[in-house]
């Protein structure tokens, strides 16, 4: 009897193992070397500090900086993400010449490597050659070219429109597939009784699809709160602190300063703003599961 029950376990250590070695490791390091002055250039003298390093950064005007480029970054990103992927799917929704076509053609930006989007929007940005100065000189918009990835006040922002291009297509795609689960029938009593286009994207069409957009919503919002590597290519973080973000602060202090400790701790810091955002989708998850 007592094997039986056993057996279960048996046939899950292997992948509880797996896992524990592949995620548990990892974040059991980083949290070890936040409390340690972990510098690689030293590494046989690795004294234990305790909370030194969170105290740093309490008092490190870098980290404010990344925090709020962080959520100006997430919540700016997500949102026009979301609402460029919500009007894309309702268009690729219709019957229309050549849709098969141009379903194809609005994946191609996510199909692109991060590299590749940040090398293509910087030639896009670029103060004498750019296309964006050139055109919008020839419209008469601006007497002199701008220097998107030179300014502080507009770099950010500038880094945010190439993340959105290459980010919509995930809520297309999603927001697409959603739409085609939504029974016809109930379009057809819809029209039949006498809603508008309208009524009929709010009684009909946002009640099916509010589920699948509250999880693509918290799952593209833990990846852009992650990523770094358009923001690495477009400007390094700069100018100045303008495009630091948490998580390239963290890469930059732990990779470039050789200070893991304190490039730990900044990482321990996002982990947490990211834990609150992950427990409230499994708790929905398990909410709809128990259902």
């Amino acid at each position: 009897m007592v094997s039986s029950r056993l057996t279960p376990y048996y046939f899950l250590a292997p992948a509880i193992l797996a896992t524990a070695a592949i995620v548990l490791y990892p974040v059991a390091s980083t949290l070890w070397m936040s409390f340690h002055d972990f510098v690689l250039f030293r590494p046989h003298d690795v004294p234990f500090t305790g909370l030194r390093n969170y105290q740093r950064l309490l008092a490190d005007e870098a980290f404010w900086i990344s925090l709020w480029n962080s959520f100006v970054w997430v919540g700016l990103a997500v949102g026009l993400q979301f609402a460029l992927g919500m009007a894309a799917a309702l268009i690729l929704n219709e019957s229309f010449a050549f849709r098969s076509f141009a379903r194809a053609l609005v994946v191609v930006p996510w199909a692109l490597p991060s590299v590749i989007i940040g090398l293509m929007f910087t030639w896009v940005y670029d103060y004498n050659l750019g296309l964006l100065n050139d055109m919008l000189l020839r419209l008469g918009f601006i007497k002199s070219p701008v220097a998107w990835l030179a300014d502080p006040d507009i770099a950010l922002y500038a880094v945010i429109v190439a993340l959105v291009w290459q980010g919509f297509p995930f809520f297309a795609v999603i927001i697409l597939a959603g739409l085609q689960a939504i029974p016809g029938d109930l379009h057809e009593a819809a029209e039949i009784d006498g809603a508008t286009r309208l009524q009929r994207f709010r009684h009909v069409v946002w009640p099916g699809l509010k589920g699948v957009i509250l999880t693509a919503l918290l799952l593209r919002t833990i990846w852009v709160a992650n990523s770094l590597d358009v923001i690495l290519v477009m400007t390094g973080g700069g100018p100045g602190y303008a495009t630091h973000t948490l998580p390239l602060y963290a890469f930059l202090r732990a990779y470039s300063g050789m200070e893991f400790g304190y490039g730990s701790a900044l990482a321990v810091v996002l982990t947490l703003f990211l834990i609150s955002v992950a427990a409230f989708y499994v708790r929905r998850t398990m909410r709809e599961a128990f259902r």
